[in-house]
């Protein structure tokens, strides 16, 4: 492998970081739109300068309308959903195990959400010009990796809730057991659907296959999901936890996998060296985003709203960055990750960063 391969195996955070201590002292109103308040997000006005103006965000457009703007992005992401979808039930078809396990890795997997994870990998292949067939695979690995760390996570082992996406937790329908596996056997299938989508795609070079899997591989377990997960579950209840203890969880949990879906996209996409890392650091700063976000929501918002237990973090004693920041300084933060990541984007051509940049207001403002 060349330089590209070297500067892909990746197993830390990207060098960029925020001032996250200096944010309880920062947070400034709520964006508007009109009468409309946006909760989440709110303006860091010491990025202003360097960064897109989170003040003059159109909220339509967040939400996918075209009043100011003519790229539709709910018409994009549903269409994105749509082809992952398809794509995760025809790799769910045929396998050969017990219909139990069948079942339950495709009640886990296909029960809906907007598929924001394989949306951004898509997007980012567009990016740097790939076209959206070839990073399908990755899109859909993806979504295994994300679906089995929330099988995991759900397991009274661990998170013990009972509630995802509205329904049932995989546990609480299939029994612990069958969970357990089929959270492992979504795992594995994830990187033979890399390896065997990318070849039989006949457009991605083997080389960049390799270089996918080793960045799913790589967010999924030590250098991400696992570790992340792990330094979770010791916080719980701690008194001491400081930022940068709470950044490493929300880094290696959230983050990484945020960051290797984009940087993969961009990967099987073709893109060069210097387009990879662009992207790599927009997806590390959209999960920060993410995480963020969250953790605001699991305060602010209902067990209705969310699809999943409201406040559980707090009465886990998770660290949370409201409960480090507070409300305020954690919608400020979420403000100054916004501007960044959209910053990330300038220079790739309003078009084809489109999605991305609705992309990443869209995860700023949601309320579920």
């Amino acid at each position: 492998m060349d330089k590209l391969a070297s500067c892909f195996v990746h197993h830390g955070a990207p060098s960029q970081t925020l001032n996250l201590h200096n944010l309880q002292r920062r947070s400034t109103s709520p964006l508007s739109h009109g009468s409309r308040s946006v909760p989440i997000v709110r303006c860091a006005a010491a990025h202003a300068t360097t960064a897109t103006k989170l003040s003059t965000v159109d909220v339509a457009v967040v939400n996918g309308s075209t009043t100011s703007s003519s790229f539709d992005f709910e018409r994009y992401l549903s269409s994105k959903a749509k082809a992952v979808n398809h794509a995760l039930d025809l790799a769910l078809q045929g396998l050969r195990c017990p219909d139990s396990l069948t079942e339950s890795m495709r009640y886990s997997l296909l029960a809906g959400g907007k598929r924001l994870r394989p949306a951004l990998a898509i997007a980012a292949c567009e990016l740097v010009g790939g076209h959206a067939p070839a990073a399908v695979p990755v899109a859909c690995a993806v979504e295994m990796i994300h679906a089995a760390s929330l099988v995991h996570d759900d397991m009274p082992c661990m998170d013990d809730d009972d509630l995802r996406r509205g329904r049932p937790s995989t546990h609480v329908a299939f029994g612990e057991p069958t969970a357990l596996l089929a959270g492992d056997a979504l795992l594995a299938l994830a990187f033979e659907h890399v390896a065997r989508g990318c070849s039989a795609s006949g457009v991605v070079p083997a080389e960049r296959a390799l270089l996918a899997v080793v960045e799913l591989a790589g967010a999924a377990g030590v250098g991400g999901v696992a570790a992340g997960q792990v330094a979770d579950m010791e916080g719980e209840g701690a008194v001491s936890v400081s930022l940068a203890g709470l950044e490493y969880i929300h880094v290696h949990k959230t983050a990484r996998l945020v960051e290797a879906a984009a940087a993969a996209g961009a990967i099987v996409g073709g893109g060069r060296e210097e387009e990879v890392e662009r992207v790599r650091r927009y997806g590390h700063l959209l999960g920060m985003l993410l995480q963020v976000v969250d953790d605001v929501l699991d305060v602010t918002g209902t067990s209705e709203q969310l699809g999943k237990t409201a406040g559980k973090d707090a009465a886990a004693g998770k660290a949370t960055y409201p409960r480090l920041l507070g409300l305020d300084g954690a919608r400020a933060y979420a403000g100054e990750l916004l501007a960044k990541a959209e910053a990330e984007l300038d220079g790739f051509g309003d078009a084809r960063a489109a999605p991305l940049r609705h992309l990443a207001r869209f995860m700023a403002y949601r309320q579920h």
